[in-house]
């Protein structure tokens, strides 16, 4: 897994629990804001999988037709 999308999970992980807290406090409005910044962040872990998936392929087309 490539370290930026490492990153972007980490994120997404700790948004997950400060949402918790936050609806758990009655912070709706705030638990809203972790909401919206955890799907900001899986996408961006998806994203860099996605795109660490592709440089692998690329690499490995490279080096055989190479």
């Amino acid at each position: 897994m490539p370290r930026l999308a490492l990153y972007a999970l980490v994120v997404c992980v700790l948004a997950v629990v400060a949402a918790v807290v936050s609806f758990v406090q009655g912070s709706w409005a705030i638990g809203v804001v972790w909401v919206l910044l955890t799907g900001l962040s899986s996408n961006m872990t998806w994203y860099y999988v996605r795109r660490g998936r592709a440089e692998k392929a690329a690499r490995a087309a490279g080096s055989v037709t190479g």
